[in-house]
């Protein structure tokens, strides 16, 4: 049985791969900060394969090394990383924008992938083998405007995901960025501060990507022949053709 460790477990695209691969029964390590929904997530999937939870913060160095370094024995050899906490906060100029929002956008999207990748990597080089996924987004193939920082800190990902492909070729690794378009999740809520309405707004009258759809690529990548690696996809909803383009007729 193949272990994954999941980040961003408790909603939206992390929360529907951890449903997929659960199907497929590998085991799962969820991660999060919201430990209720991880108990809730836990209590779901434990009915068809064997789950662990992992409650803290990615940008927290601390939090993530003594997490994992606690993980039950017959978790702690991971084959599967899917680094997927990921945020957006606010959408402005550069000269509006909120320094705060700018730190935790770097902070969880940048460094808090770098840590948790540091803090498994090495299992993966011993055991010459394991495949990362990390989850990107349009914003790292085409700047949109006021998305500045936000597009700067997937920009960084594609960049680490081509640099960790490089570096951990002699090791047998596997490593594959998924960077999809528009997906109705939490991700608008939480751009725009808890404002419900304003998210909803955004994937009015078109059809966007669902996490489930995002999930189901997911697994399709991991599941490939071992020789074979899916190194980065692009996954846009039929009405979405760029960034700024959206056909909502």
């Amino acid at each position: 049985m193949k272990t994954a460790l999941i980040t961003g477990a408790t909603s939206g695209i992390g929360k529907a791969t951890a449903q997929e691969f659960a199907k497929h029964k590998i085991r799962l390590i969820l991660c999060g900060r919201r430990e209720d929904r991880l108990e809730s997530l836990k209590e779901e999937l434990s009915k068809i394969t064997e789950v662990t939870t992992l409650q803290f913060d990615v940008s927290k160095k601390e939090e993530v090394a003594f997490a994992i370094k606690s993980l039950p024995e017959n978790f702690k050899k991971i084959d599967i990383l899917i680094n997927n906490a990921g945020n957006a906060h606010g959408l402005s100029t550069i000269q509006d924008g909120n320094i705060d929002d700018w730190d935790a956008m770097l902070d969880i999207n940048v460094k808090g992938l770098l840590y948790v990748s540091k803090s498994i990597i090495p299992q993966m080089i011993a055991q010459n083998e394991g495949f990362i996924v990390n989850i990107g987004s349009i914003a790292a193939k085409e700047v949109y405007k006021n998305g500045n920082v936000y597009c700067a800190s997937k920009v960084a990902v594609d960049a680490l995901n081509k640099s960790m492909r490089l570096d951990l070729n002699e090791y047998n690794i596997r490593v594959s960025a998924i960077h999809p378009g528009m997906v109705e999740t939490e991700f608008s809520e939480v751009r725009f501060k808890g404002d419900k309405e304003r998210a909803k707004s955004v994937y009015k009258g078109f059809k966007p990507l669902q996490a489930a759809d995002v999930a189901d690529i997911i697994y399709f990548v991991v599941s490939r022949p071992y020789h074979v690696n899916i190194e980065d996809l692009v996954v846009y909803p039929t009405a979405q053709a760029s960034a700024g383009v959206v056909n909502k007729n």
